[in-house]
């Protein structure tokens, strides 16, 4: 990989995600030499993933290079890698561009999506975890509406102009109320010749409430303003099957559509080569202790969504979120270099800021300790934390006049087609055997 010898502690950072990239800058320019790797060359701000995916921001606004964040840090060096499994006995690990040694190690390799086994869902189904899922689900979006002008079959545009997102959480409840957004304000003036009666957004989830993790008073408000925005709930239903056209579930509902948004869950991205028990199976998470070391290793440290400690309070570990991630890097970087030092650690203790999530124009719900805020407050609070949380004062800048620009002309600026996405369904993939 080219790095130098040297004869400072080596700590091997896997993954530049909210986690990563704490424990990354905890390190500056400390008596380490510190390795980053990842297997994308930006640091993503998920939490506005979903305004990607519904043309209200470009990529690149949400993104940033690794390389600048690290920019002037002494002794640190990234490398674009994907890991393959981690070797304990030799303290090394195989990634796709060769070997490294290791002093320390911390896994800070994120979520992933989990579809809970169904293996029609995930083949045909979109996630929306990463910028390449993301420009796919807007490609595909517009698309859909492309070929709805075109289609003379009234079913077909139905399954079309039809959507069904699956998972009430912060990042259904928000895809929701953008694409009812669009339908109300914005695709009627771009696709004139199209009656929008006939495009349905639905919300479906498995539990009693949307917002579940919030207070009564939030997830009532969200459900409220979504039903005013057009969004039809389903509560109590979880999809069973789908083929592309025909989402089954539980209940005797069915939906045809050629879009479903899966948002239902996610589960740890744990690395390969760790020893038997050190991962939880169905959740893919890494056992550690409460100072983030993992159960039974030494020197490997697991932080961020990938990270289960458990608690009595939290025996399922802590929320896969951003907050958690932040806090567990910063105290890691004082843990290890205290380590090195010959000093006491510190326990984590999680500090609760708060949650929220934004419906749609005027419309969020925020959660803090003391206070609850619904409407067009909790809207300016929602705004306000997440530009102030983009790395960079150019994604801040840019992101900053997208939100201005759309809010005082009720308009997308970013409905492109960069690149062409087409998701088929079972019938078409069976009908190319036969070709």
């Amino acid at each position: 990989m080219n790095i130098p010898e040297s004869d400072l502690p080596r700590v091997v950072i896997i993954g530049a995600g909210f986690a990563g990239i704490a424990i990354a800058k905890g390190l500056k320019n400390k008596n380490v030499q510190v390795v980053l790797l990842d297997k994308n060359n930006y640091h993503t701000f998920q939490p506005l993933l979903y305004q990607v995916s519904t043309a209200s921001l470009e990529p690149d606004s949400i993104a940033f290079p690794i390389r600048k964040i690290i920019k002037g840090f002494k002794d640190f060096y990234f490398r674009l890698a994907d890991v393959k499994s981690i070797n304990s006995g030799k303290k090394e690990l195989e990634t796709s561009i060769g070997k490294l040694s290791y002093d320390y190690l911390v896994i800070a390799t994120g979520s992933q999506t989990n579809f809970f086994g169904n293996k029609n869902v995930a083949k045909f189904s979109m996630a929306m975890k990463d910028l390449t899922q993301s420009l796919d689900l807007r490609s595909l979006v517009l698309e859909n509406f492309e070929e709805a002008v075109l289609s003379k079959n009234k079913q077909r545009r139905e399954e079309l102009m039809n959507f069904v997102v699956v998972g009430a959480g912060p990042t259904g409840v928000e895809l929701a109320g953008a694409l009812a957004e669009m339908k109300n304000n914005i695709l009627p003036k771009d696709y004139p010749d199209l009656d929008f009666s006939e495009m349905e957004i639905n919300l479906v989830e498995g539990a009693g409430k949307v917002l579940e993790a919030m207070s009564e008073v939030s997830s009532a408000k969200a459900q409220k303003f979504l039903e005013e925005l057009g969004v039809n709930i389903y509560f109590k239903t979880f999809v069973s099957d789908y083929d592309g056209v025909t989402v089954s579930t539980n209940t005797d509902v069915k939906f045809k559509t050629a879009t479903l948004i899966w948002a239902a869950g996610v589960m740890g991205a744990a690395v390969n080569g760790l020893a038997e028990g050190c991962v939880i199976e169905r959740a893919n998470r890494v056992k550690v202790d409460v100072y983030n070391r993992v159960v039974g290793e030494k020197d490997i440290f697991a932080i961020g969504d990938v990270a289960c400690m458990q608690t009595d309070d939290l025996p399922r570990g802590h929320p896969m979120m951003a907050q958690p991630a932040i806090q567990q890097g910063k105290l890691l970087a004082k843990n290890l270099i205290a380590s090195m030092e010959g000093k006491e650690l510190i326990a984590f203790k999680y500090h609760d800021k708060g949650s929220m999530a934004t419906i749609g124009r005027n419309k969020a719900v925020v959660d803090l300790k003391r206070m609850k805020f619904q409407g067009i407050f909790a809207w300016f609070i929602w705004m306000f934390v997440h530009l102030m949380s983009l790395v960079g004062f150019r994604n801040r800048t840019v992101v900053f006049f997208n939100w201005v620009y759309n809010y005082v002309r009720s308009d997308k600026g970013t409905r492109l087609i960069v690149r062409s996405f087409k998701r088929k369904n079972k019938k078409e993939l069976e009908a190319e055997k036969f070709v």
